[in-house]
């Protein structure tokens, strides 16, 4: 199955749970990733799907500038796995990916 689409990620870290909504595209057949959270939009870089996991990185500098690695299992319209900020502990990922009635809202 497709990773493209629209996910709601909740990522829950030391501070609390964060939001996050990432886009997921196929162009010229390359995946390409952006998230939105915190006020800003970040793209992903280093993004690769290999079977259902899911990488990539991403620097953030809301709430606080770090440079991020997820590491996610991808099954069907969910998502589970870890983010990872420096030396920090991994935080817990879930997901969903938004239905056709979510983006029309």
């Amino acid at each position: 199955m497709s990773v493209e689409g629209t996910w709601n990620l909740s990522i829950s870290t030391p501070i609390g749970k964060i939001k996050a909504v990432v886009e997921l595209r196929v162009q010229d057949g390359t995946l390409t990733g952006v998230a939105h959270g915190a006020g800003e939009e970040v793209p992903h870089v280093d993004i690769a799907l290999d079977g259902d996991r899911l990488t990539w990185k991403q620097a953030v500098t809301k709430p606080v500038r770090l440079n991020l690695a997820f590491d996610v299992a991808v099954d069907g319209d969910t998502l589970r796995g870890t983010s990872k900020a420096g030396r920090l502990p991994s935080s817990k990922v879930t997901g969903t990916r938004r239905t056709v009635l979510e983006h029309q809202a």
